[in-house]
């Protein structure tokens, strides 16, 4: 007993994040060249457009073990794809369905639009992500998807 609470209290979440490269990559990149502090607990995937972010994507990325997922993409009106961000609302709207009928939190996929200029708010969306997974505990999918 006390091994798990240990284990809960040095709980590091693994988020893995669908980056547009136009807005949210960039912002990412902004954040970096700016040297804005935020967790290291993301591990990005890069897109062309959030648009391309399958639903697929995320649930496999759950499996595999990740505690939280990220979608980034440029605000609504924005993409370069003209309609990329709205596909990436639709998918996000069917996989927050999909994880609550399985019993999965559905706070663990952020869907936040950040365009290339917002190194800052890129950080600060790591930060509470990581901060809100990590109150949340191990991803779900773990404890009954381990194999």
């Amino acid at each position: 007993m006390a091994e798990a609470a240990k284990a809960l209290t040095n709980f590091e979440p693994r988020i893995v994040a669908f980056l547009c490269h136009w807005c949210t990559y960039t912002g990412a990149d902004l954040a970096g060249t700016t040297r804005q502090q935020y967790p290291s607990n993301i591990r990005v995937v890069h897109l062309m457009c959030s648009g391309g972010m399958d639903v697929v994507y995320a649930l496999k990325a759950l499996m595999d073990g990740a505690d939280g997922v990220l979608i980034g993409g440029c605000h609504p009106g924005d993409c370069h794809y003209q309609s990329g961000n709205f596909k990436a609302r639709r998918r996000v709207a069917i996989l927050r369905n999909v994880l609550s009928q399985l019993g999965i939190p559905e706070e663990r996929i952020w869907l936040r639009w950040i365009s290339a200029s917002e190194g800052r708010l890129f950080a600060e969306t790591v930060t509470e992500m990581t901060g809100a997974i990590r109150k949340m505990g191990p991803s779900e999918f773990k404890q009954h998807w381990d194999v």
